[in-house]
């Protein structure tokens, strides 16, 4: 199963300056919950905005074009399908960003996991790519209002690659 999770402002932003947009704790929980035990994969530009490096109680696969690169408890490949040819069948990938990495993965994935943020960010210069959502089906959707610890308003949803014919 391979996933892609984001959080998505409403004018598809999803960065600024190699960091999130928005504070939002419930966010980083969710991811959190969701991605710990499993794969993550992320380009090196994310991976670099990491704060501490590797995410724990994960494996860590990080795309890269520079084959120097290497950095402790990740696996560096050079592109999305080597990557992904180098997990076992039954893992649960989750693909972490950045936006060259999402336009890639958005055509193969089968489930995303999204944070649908309701407000744009007054400045961005990375977004999340176009999505036919008329391929994908909404299974869930989860309201958060702003309060004291998430600055704006959110929805998690979740959507599932219809099958192709």
């Amino acid at each position: 199963m391979i996933n892609l999770i984001c959080a998505v402002a409403e004018d598809g932003a999803i960065g600024y300056q190699n960091r999130l947009l928005f504070r939002l704790s419930d966010d980083l929980k969710r991811f959190k919950k969701l991605t710990t035990g499993h794969t993550v994969l992320m380009g090196r530009r994310t991976f670099d905005s990491l704060p501490k490096g590797a995410l724990p109680n994960r494996r860590n696969l990080v795309l890269s074009r520079n084959s120097e690169f290497a950095a402790p408890n990740v696996e560096v490949f050079p592109n999305l399908k080597k990557a992904i040819d180098s997990c076992p069948r039954d893992e649960e990938i989750f693909i972490i960003g950045g936006a060259m990495l999402y336009r890639q993965a958005v055509l193969i994935v089968d489930r995303m996991y999204l944070t649908e943020i309701h407000a744009s960010p007054q400045e961005a210069d990375v977004f999340f790519p176009m999505v036919d959502f008329s391929k994908w089906t909404e299974v869930s959707r989860e309201e958060h209002p702003a309060d004291e610890k998430n600055e704006v308003a959110f929805d998690f949803v979740e959507y599932v690659r219809k099958k192709r014919r």
